[in-house]
């Protein structure tokens, strides 16, 4: 492995050495402390490069609208963006996927004692050494159908080198266009400086997902996965970097200031504590702002303040931020002044029925949920009672099915510090369908068109769901003028045998009798008897 020579990125490979020599080190809740610690700071730090990356771009922009002829090197200034984005994110994934197997994260309502708070937010088995092996290099059983899981390692290492390769590919592009004057040594440079990289030196007969993450506790692997990251983000520097400083428009100079509130949430709920990091956006350790909070003075560690309220009421809050720093590159005192905003909510909870304000048995019942304040990750809802089961249709919506009509279901939502709240639906039947003939609004019919029908069927009338009933069978009775009457039985809806023979025999004046009409819906294990018809021909 190479040495890089940038002074940040030699400092956060020193700080990956020191996190695999306290990986042979009994993990004690200090050293995983530090683990968390060091990916937060590699988060920070990525976020900072990320926001310098972004003002040389569109310090790029500005110059080339002087400097027309260097609009080529634009695009690919952003591609290089894109491409680190897609792996940043693709890890967000994986950390969040991690923390899922790790039986999820720590909540407000787990963490009650001060000296606990470290713990929200982070994943609950923080120490078990067997989750990153199976869950990086075996794989685990665990999936929908109980089938197994293919282990995220090596996807994550085809993602990083993919991503290499798309970089690298990226400046072969710029170095073909001979207009811009690109000289084959500065490419051959800029090669090297893409941190981003698989490395597989000294690892024995391990594979490479096993010599990062086997046996490793899951707080651990935070840490690496934020350190990839980071590569992704150096490197997307060094690339754009290079391609501003062609035009001129070198990597941006931290001389101007600007008042950034981080956050921990921007939605908080009635009685709990808001909580943000205010920051100059080119804060160091060195730097010693005076920081007020609507006149109230902050204590600064490393040029952060921490602000802290408790909201007693509900809607959007603000507060103003005053910041005094006397600036390094002019030697004045500047000051910057920023109102933030934030909203404050109560938990709630509602299900309704997209449709009708019961369940129908046969049918699948559409239910969208709401619960105010709550992530969709920790919103958990289930159905029991009236043979009902539920399955996802996207964000908040589920389809519902029951099986025991006279019954009643229950929709009950709970999690993220709500309360189980159960929502009561009545279970019933496909209501009874109507008889019909022809356009089923006759009582009477010429020769010709009753002899044209095929059968009677079973309509479902002012009924929103699709839903279709089948006539099982009927007793068929001809009425002729001045004779006796004609009587038989009909399987089905349509006429057969004898029953079709004696439809074809209409004629004016004889009367049609259709009685005992059973009909099935969906849903129905019986057929359920329908009115009658009564049929004149004119």
């Amino acid at each position: 492995m190479s040495i890089p020579k940038e002074p940040r990125q030699l400092m956060i490979n020193l700080m990956y050495l020191v996190l695999t020599a306290l990986l042979a080190l009994n993990v004690s809740a200090e050293i995983i402390k530090a683990f968390f610690k060091l990916g937060d700071g590699l988060d920070r730090t990525n976020g900072i490069i990320a926001t310098a990356n972004d003002k040389v771009v569109e310090s790029m922009a500005a110059s080339i609208k002087k400097k027309p002829d260097y609009k080529a090197l634009l695009p690919p200034a952003e591609q290089a963006s894109e491409i680190a984005k897609e792996l940043i994110d693709y890890i967000d994934g994986v950390k969040d996927r991690l923390t899922e197997r790790a039986d999820g994260a720590y909540t407000e309502e787990e963490v009650t004692r001060d000296v606990d708070k470290w713990k929200l937010g982070r994943p609950k088995r923080y120490k078990d050494k067997e989750i990153p092996t199976l869950f990086f290099v075996d794989g685990y059983a665990g999936g929908s159908l109980g089938d197994a899981v293919e282990p995220e390692g090596p996807p994550l290492r085809a993602k990083v080198e993919e991503t290499r390769d798309k970089l690298i590919a990226l400046v072969n592009s710029v170095a073909g266009n001979r207009s811009l004057g690109i000289k084959p040594d500065e490419v051959a440079s800029l090669k090297e400086k893409l941190t981003l990289n698989i490395d597989t030196t000294d690892i024995g007969n391990k594979t490479w997902e096993d010599s990062n993450f086997g046996h490793m506790p899951v707080a651990a692997c935070y840490p690496i996965l934020a350190k990839f990251q980071n590569d992704a983000r150096t490197s997307e520097a060094s690339i754009v970097n290079y391609l501003a400083s062609k035009i001129g428009a070198t990597t941006v100079k931290f001389d101007k200031f600007q008042a950034v509130a981080s956050a921990e949430k921007g939605y908080v709920i009635k009685g709990e504590t808001y909580k943000a990091e205010i920051f100059l956006s080119a804060a160091s350790s060195q730097s010693k702002p005076s920081i007020t909070v609507d006149g109230s003075s902050l204590p600064v560690k490393d040029g952060i303040a921490t602000y802290q309220a408790t909201p007693s009421s509900i809607g959007e809050k603000s507060y103003k931020v005053n910041i005094s720093l006397k600036n390094p590159f002019t030697g004045k005192v500047d000051n910057f002044s920023k109102t933030f905003k934030y909203e404050v909510g109560e938990r709630s909870a509602n299900v309704s029925a997209e449709k009708m304000n019961v369940f129908y048995v046969g049918v699948t019942n559409p239910v969208a949920v709401s619960a105010g304040g709550i992530p969709s990750r920790e919103l958990k809802v289930n159905c029991s009672g009236g043979g009902c089961s539920m399955t996802p249709n996207g964000k908040f919506k589920y389809n519902v099915t029951v099986s025991q009509p006279g019954q009643k279901a229950t929709v009950t939502l709970s999690g993220g510090g709500l309360k189980a709240t159960p929502y009561e639906f009545r279970v019933k039947r496909i209501p009874d369908p109507k008889p019909c003939i022809g356009t089923c609004i006759k009582s009477a019919m010429g020769t010709g068109e009753f002899k044209g029908q095929e059968g009677i069927y079973a309509k479902l009338e002012n009924f929103d769901f699709e839903a279709k009933c089948t006539v099982d069978g009927f007793e068929f009775a001809r009425v002729p003028k001045r004779a006796d009457p004609i009587l038989t039985l009909n399987r089905g809806g349509r006429f057969s045998g004898q029953a079709n023979t004696m439809k074809n025999a209409a004629k004016p004046g004889d009367i049609y009798y259709f009685s005992k009409i059973k009909a099935r819906c969906p849903g129905d294990k019986a057929g359920r008897q329908l009115p009658d018809i009564v049929m004149k021909i004119k």
